[in-house]
């Protein structure tokens, strides 16, 4: 409904990962990298890690820039090309969907308070998952009426590798001081000898809220 306040159209197109892998493959050609140094499914597995860390194309050049890394500059340069020619072919990819939705909530409040009102309550399930893009949507969304409830197991966070920042749930409680913390520390799935044997591996984690199951 608001996508023409970000500068698509209502008949914009979603790529899939076939999709955007094509349209690397072309860039590749276009601005002839060196593929025995870059491989099209890494460079779109960078910019995707960007993408969920909010850090928009400019931001990640600045940072290679910085930090005098010519490998880093060779994929900033590809990461602004790649966005370039998405907005070219109004598309967006699965990230997209993502960042330009928090995009759109930070620069018009007036879509934002749209979205507070229509969705008063919001729950958010295997929240250890959650990485910055999402946090931030989340945060955004129940900043106006804060009924916001999260589940989630720190312990069982095992997306790290696509963005997922389990301290993003270990600060729950520090981005929301009033709020109430439910353990659920009953397991009904396991014998007690295989619930200990777990919990004396995990146990060992440093990063983790401490419980006893």
């Amino acid at each position: 409904r608001f996508i023409e306040n970000i500068g698509y159209t209502t008949d914009f197109s979603i790529y899939d990962s076939d999709d955007t892998k094509t349209l690397m493959k072309q860039i590749f050609k276009d601005l002839e990298v060196n593929t025995k140094v870059l491989k099209e499914r890494g460079v779109l597995g960078v910019i995707s890690s960007a993408k969920n860390e909010m850090i928009s194309p400019e931001e990640f050049m600045l940072s290679a820039k910085a930090e005098g890394d010519s490998r880093l500059k060779r994929i900033a340069e590809l990461y602004m090309e790649y966005q370039k020619r998405l907005k070219k072919n109004n598309a967006l990819d699965f990230d997209d969907l993502l960042v330009k939705t928090v995009e759109l909530f930070q620069s018009k409040q007036e879509v934002l308070e749209y979205y507070q009102d229509r969705f008063r309550y919001i729950m958010v399930d295997e929240y250890q998952d959650t990485n910055t893009a999402q946090f931030e949507l989340v945060r955004l969304l129940a900043s106006k009426y804060r009924n916001l409830c999260v589940v989630g197991d720190d312990d069982q966070s095992i997306y790290h590798f696509r963005g997922a920042k389990p301290e993003i749930m270990l600060n729950f409680t520090k981005d929301y001081p009033k709020a109430e913390t439910v353990l659920l520390d009953i397991n009904y799935r396991c014998t007690k000898n295989v619930l200990q044997a777990a919990m004396n591996v995990v146990g060992c984690n440093q990063i983790r809220f401490k419980k006893r199951l």
